[in-house]
């Protein structure tokens, strides 16, 4: 059988009220040489009756406990088939049915990474706008391994990276082991394309948000460990600052 050129995997727990619009969102897309791979932390309100009803559109999936989101993410990449990996976690979704259809008919064929924007959207359904847009973090044109140094500049829900260059993710960062993994990869990649599309609507208020103050202690262990002790200070007094400027200018939070 050939192997799909993409492995989009969703990992959840007790997530039966925003599961469903993500598996939508999925399995609507136009391009079909994909895999769908689930992984369920032994949910108990009803979220694994909600994969048993999609089950023929779902080329993998278990429901069993686990150590963790990170843990979780592991599982996926390990029993993905794809050239790609894409994580599409509960209550996220992919951006349109034809997301899949324009990255992989418009973007380079042989890149190590494609990245894009993300739009933000409440639990209540409310868009609040694209990412870029709504927060400090501005999408750069061209992506290193050097520009995450200023915080996470891409959304992880819009990035996508080979499976070759992937590794797994560091369960010694239990908050931000994301941020590491994209650093990781971008320092493996030959080949970065920014898309210029919209790749994800990100459900916000998720587990970093809910864990705010340990978020950024692990950020920051993260950078330090990537960028060293200075760098990664003099970064945080930017980041901070940036923060400050851009909500004067808002008036308002992000």
């Amino acid at each position: 059988m050939q192997a799909p050129i993409i492995s989009i995997i969703t990992v959840t727990y007790n997530a039966a009220k925003v599961l469903e619009s993500t598996i939508q969102s999925i399995i609507k897309q136009t391009f079909t040489h994909y895999e769908y791979i689930i992984i369920d932390g032994g949910s108990t309100d009803g979220t694994v009756d909600i994969i048993r009803k999609y089950a023929n559109h779902i080329s993998y999936w278990v429901s069993e406990p686990d150590k963790g989101l990170y843990d979780a993410m592991n599982k996926g990449m390990q029993a993905a088939r794809g050239e790609y990996i894409w994580f599409m976690n509960a209550g996220d979704e992919i951006y349109d049915q034809h997301t899949l259809a324009h990255l992989f008919a418009s973007a380079q064929q042989d890149a190590d990474i494609y990245y894009g924007d993300a739009l933000f959207f409440t639990q209540a359904g409310e868009v609040t706008g694209l990412r870029s847009e709504v927060t400090p973090h501005k999408l750069p044109n061209t992506l290193t391994w050097k520009s995450l140094q200023h915080g996470m500049v891409v959304c992880h829900q819009s990035f996508i990276a080979r499976k070759t260059i992937a590794p797994l993710y560091d369960l010694s960062h239990p908050y931000c082991a994301d941020v590491d993994w994209e650093i990781k990869c971008l320092k493996q990649a030959k080949e970065v394309v920014h898309t210029g599309l919209i790749l994800s609507r990100y459900l916000t208020g998720g587990f970093s948000k809910k864990n705010l103050y340990k978020s950024l202690l692990d950020r920051f262990a993260v950078l330090k460990s990537h960028y060293g002790i200075l760098t990664t200070i003099q970064s945080h007094v930017w980041i901070t600052l940036r923060g400050a400027l851009f909500v004067l200018k808002r008036k308002g939070g992000y």
